[in-house]
This record gives C-alpha cells, sequence and structure tokens, in this order.
C-alpha cells in the first residue's frame, strides 16, 4: 500500500496527523486559557471532559495519532539517511536557506515527545487515570479531586523548576509546530509559490498564539505560587 510503503505516504500521514495535533494543541491551550480568567469555569470544562466514554475514546484516538507521527517521523529520517548512504558523513555546509528546525526535527520530536510524557504525569494521570483508578482523586494529595484541574495546575507550577521545564518544552513545540505547519500543506499540494510564505507566516502566527497562551498559564500560577508561599498562604 503506498500511503505505507512509499516515503509520499509516509509523509501524507505525517502530515494528517501532524496538522490533527496542532488542532489538538489549539483546543487544549483555549481550554487551559480558562484557568486564567475563572478556575471555577476551568474546573467544570475538566470534569465535562473527565473519564467520560467519549473522552476516553478521544484520548485513545489522540494516543494513536501521537504514535502514529512519531513512528513515521523515525521511519521517514532512517530512509533518508539509508538513502544518502557515505554521504551523511561527509562534511559540508549546510544550505543557507534551511531552516534550523527542518534540520533538528527528529531531535526536537525527542524534546516534544519527552515533555510529554512529563506532562501526562503531572495531569493525566493525576486526573482521568486517577478518576478511574484512585476513587476521583489525584495522587499528589488526597485534598486533590481529579477534575479539579486548576488546583493541579496550582500544585504543579508552584515549582519554578517545573515552570522552567515546561517553558522549554513550549520552545521545542514551537520551532516544531512552525516547521511542520507548512511543511504538512506542501506535502499535501496545497502550497506554491505565492502560498509557500503564507502559510510559514499564517504557521508562525498560529504556533506563537498557541504557545503563549499555554506559557502564559504556567508564568501567572508560578508566580501566584511563589507569592504564595512567600506571603505563607496556602501551598494551592
Amino acid at each position: 500500500m503506498w500511503l505505507t510503503n512509499s516515503s509520499i505516504g509516509k509523509k501524507v500521514i505525517m502530515s494528517v496527523t501532524g496538522i490533527a495535533l496542532i488542532l489538538f494543541l489549539t483546543f487544549h491551550a483555549c481550554m487551559n486559557a480558562v484557568a486564567l480568567i475563572s478556575p471555577e469555569g476551568y474546573n467544570v470544562v475538566c470534569s465535562a471532559l473527565g473519564a467520560n466514554w467519549y473522552a476516553l475514546v478521544a484520548t485513545a484516538g489522540l494516543g494513536v495519532l501521537v504514535v502514529l507521527h512519531f513512528v513515521y517521523a523515525i521511519l521517514l529520517t532512517l530512509q533518508n539517511r539509508k538513502a544518502r548512504g557515505a554521504n551523511r558523513y561527509a562534511v559540508v555546509d549546510k544550505p543557507a536557506k534551511v531552516e534550523w528546525a527542518s534540520q533538528n526535527m527528529l531531535v526536537l520530536g525527542f524534546i516534544v515527545v519527552v515533555g510529554m510524557l512529563l506532562h501526562l504525569y503531572n495531569f493525566w494521570f493525576n486526573m482521568m487515570f486517577a478518576e478511574l483508578a484512585n476513587s476521583g482523586y489525584a495522587y499528589v494529595g488526597s485534598s486533590i479531586h481529579a477534575n479539579d484541574g486548576a488546583a493541579l495546575i496550582a500544585y504543579t507550577f508552584k515549582c519554578p523548576v517545573y515552570s522552567i521545564i515546561y517553558l522549554v518544552w513550549f520552545v521545542a513545540i514551537w520551532f516544531h509546530i512552525t516547521h511542520g505547519f507548512w511543511s504538512a500543506f506542501q506535502t499535501l499540494g496545497l502550497n506554491n509559490k505565492v502560498w509557500f510564505n503564507r502559510w510559514k507566516t499564517i504557521g508562525n502566527v498560529w504556533a506563537t498564539i498557541v504557545m503563549l497562551l499555554f506559557a502564559a498559564v504556567v508564568i501567572v500560577f508560578c508566580i501566584k505560587g511563589l507569592t504564595c508561599s512567600a506571603a505563607g498562604c496556602c501551598a494551592l
């Protein structure tokens, strides 16, 4: 089957899964931004997306998208290295027009995956999984309900180390998205000389807005946590 055997087919799978993941990140960023305006409202959203059947199905589907995207990224990288053969060891100057992100997409991908695993531990494990396996309470403390996403955000980002790690992770995702965005449309044949720069601009703006929303939540809750600790008030 050309979709899985040919390099073009693999790139199509990478493009489609990549666009789907970007859309999910956009939804996730908008959802998280609610916590900045109304923690109670954010918890209502968390309750609606708890361990319900549709949320479980969506989570499983998201997992499949991530696995497909990552596996085919590795397959394409190995295929390209095999095609270059001994030439990959030659010392050559990097083309001026080739983006840094384009040359390091696999490395960025690994950083993104490692950050994602940490994120799953901090939130999914303490929310959806805890709701199913821990009587509805987060593992970080019996006083935090699995649907109390605002409390979990506050608990996680009161730690400056976690906050810095997440911000570095967001930078890696930004580089990954800004390249992957226009590259996906190019692979799908929705690109030309006119739209090439347009897709790059749209991708840069889109990725920047999404990552700034994520970063804003981390920074605001980190500052609140540090201020709260300095004042000797409740840790949450």
